[in-house]
Parts: structure tokens; sequence; C-alpha cells
């Protein structure tokens, strides 16, 4: 067990707040639980391990597993674009158990091979420039069914954005029914959502100011919008 050092301020019989920035302003070495009952002889793990003599009682809670696991947003960390642990959001909102994702590649949840190539691209550029990367993009869930979804996430090691990540997914199914659209719709339609004019778009694609126009005017037509703002609009979910 771990070694156990005593407080040396020992606080009075009480049932301590769960909030566990007030405990740790008094008694630092609680960090990593969450909640003990706190009374005279009350003693305090190096590991978030709490001891109450007087009632026998060892407890043990894992703030940081609790606040992953139990979630109410889809997280995952990667390394090199490969799970090595998602939450039971995520694997609720891609239909998968978590546990079996590990050693999975996220490109299997990407809409395309090629979407997983040219996101990778542009989020490596920006995580190196920022250290942090966020879109709203279509996905696949494990059954093969594609959803609209808002993805956030930042390196822990920015000089090699890939090395090591943590990601957040949002389903915006329930705002945003999918669209059939071509690949090129789909990247023209993730770029207008993050604000990009048809000039910036076109130099992000490589493709000519006019060619963006047209791929506008057919996303106006999918989405019987009438005008640009109407289009990001229901591009984002937002209430017209």
């Amino acid at each position: 067990m771990a070694s156990l050092t005593k407080s040396s301020a020992p606080p009075p019989r009480r049932l301590w707040s769960t909030n566990l920035l007030q405990q740790n302003k008094e008694y630092p070495a609680i960090a990593p639980g969450i909640f003990v009952f706190a009374g005279h002889g009350l003693w305090f793990g190096a590991k978030g391990l709490a001891f109450a003599p007087h009632c026998g009682t060892l407890m043990r809670m894992d703030l940081e597993a609790i606040a992953f696991e139990h979630a109410p947003i889809g997280l995952a960390v990667l390394e090199n674009r490969t799970l090595v642990r998602s939450n039971l959001a995520f694997g609720k909102m891609f239909g998968v158990n978590p546990a079996d994702c590990v050693g999975r590649s996220l490109a299997d949840f990407y809409a395309s091979e090629k979407d997983f190539r040219c996101i990778g691209e542009r989020v490596y550029a920006a995580i190196r420039e920022t250290g942090h990367y966020n879109d709203e993009r279509v996905m696949r869930r494990g059954n093969g069914a594609l959803f609209w979804c808002r993805v956030r996430g930042q390196s822990t090691t920015p000089e090699n954005p890939f090395q090591k990540s943590v990601w957040s997914f949002a389903d915006l199914s329930e705002d945003r029914p999918i669209v059939e659209l071509t690949q090129r719709e789909r990247e023209v339609a993730i770029l207008t959502c993050r604000g990009l004019t048809s000039k910036e778009i076109g130099l992000e694609l490589k493709l000519s100011y006019r060619t963006i126009e047209e791929y506008r005017a057919r996303l106006l037509r999918k989405f019987g919008a009438r005008k640009l703002a109407e289009l990001v609009a229901k591009l984002s979910g937002m209430p017209l």
C-alpha cells in the first residue's frame, strides 16, 4: 500500500465538500481523490488514498478516470492518429466498444480515406502553429452511417502534433441531418463552416475562386438555402 503521511492540521469532524479545489487548497495530498470523510486523525496518502482510523475506511477514487470515462462528450486520446483510449460517450456516438478501439486507426471513423489524409494535413499545420485545432466534419459510425460531428483537439507534443493528442467529439446529427455530398462539396462545406471566404478556400484546396463559388452554389441548392449566411447557419446547426 502507498506510504501514508498524517496531515499536520487535522480538520474538524465533518464531511468535506466534494469540491476538489477547495480540498486541494488545504490538503494538497488529496488531489488525486474525489472526496473523503474528514475527521480527527484522518490520514492522506500520496496517491490519493485516504484512511480514517475512526471508521476504518480506505477510499480511493481516481477523479481523472471518472471525469474521462463519464464525460457527457466523446473523448479520445490518440498516438500517431491511433486510438489508445476513448470514453463511454465516444463509444455510444460511434456505435463501438471503447475497449475494442485500442490500437484502431482514427481513419476508420472518417467519411473517406481522402478526408483522413486532407483533414490530417490541416490538423498538422494548425497544431504546429497554434497548438490546437477544431472543425465540423462528416464522420462515420461503426455501422457505416455518416453524421456531422464537431471535433476539437490539442496535442501534448505540438512540435510533433500527431505523437500524442487529446480530442473531443460532439454529435451534431439532431440539428444537422446528413445530406449526400461529394468529397469536394464536403471539403468546401467544412471550410465554409470555419468561416473561410471563397478565395481562402480556393487557396486551401488549390482551386480557382470561380470553382469554389460553383461548389457553394451546389451547397445552397442541396441545403435549400437562399444565401451564404443561411447556408452557414444550416451547416452549423444554428437556429435560422
